[in-house]
């Protein structure tokens, strides 16, 4: 009975620094965090077509854009359930931080320290 329970209740975090190691773990597949680059590369440029434009109304498009490929990426890929669910701002930041990273060519030795093996790797 104890194990049941302990894979029905999620870890808690009660860092951010807790918690990135297991954000990159969650989006272990190259192909989920290639989507989720999608979105949020998604996201920034509607945030600044929007702040150039003035049409701040395209603003209500930002969660969607974002949400919709990182949800394709879990459920269809991934296998596992979004972290937002349960940690939505950290994996807010996990996401931007993630981004980042790989447009920067840093996050291998991150997904490395984070325990992320090199199959289906293309960072």
């Amino acid at each position: 009975m104890g194990r049941s329970i302990l894979r029905i209740m999620p870890r808690l975090y009660t860092s951010f620094a807790e918690f990135w190691p297991f954000y990159l773990r969650e989006h272990s597949k190259a192909s989920t965090r290639a989507l989720h680059y999608v979105g949020t590369s998604l996201v920034v440029a509607i945030a600044v077509a929007a702040a150039v434009s003035g049409r701040w109304g395209w603003l209500v498009a930002l969660p969607v854009a974002g949400y919709f490929f990182a949800w394709v990426a879990h459920f269809g890929v991934e296998k596992n359930r979004p972290a937002t669910f349960t940690y939505p701002l950290w994996s807010l930041a996990a996401d931007f931080k993630m981004w980042a990273m790989w447009l920067g060519g840093r996050l291998g030795p991150e997904l490395d320290r984070a325990g992320v093996t090199r199959k289906n790797r293309s960072d």
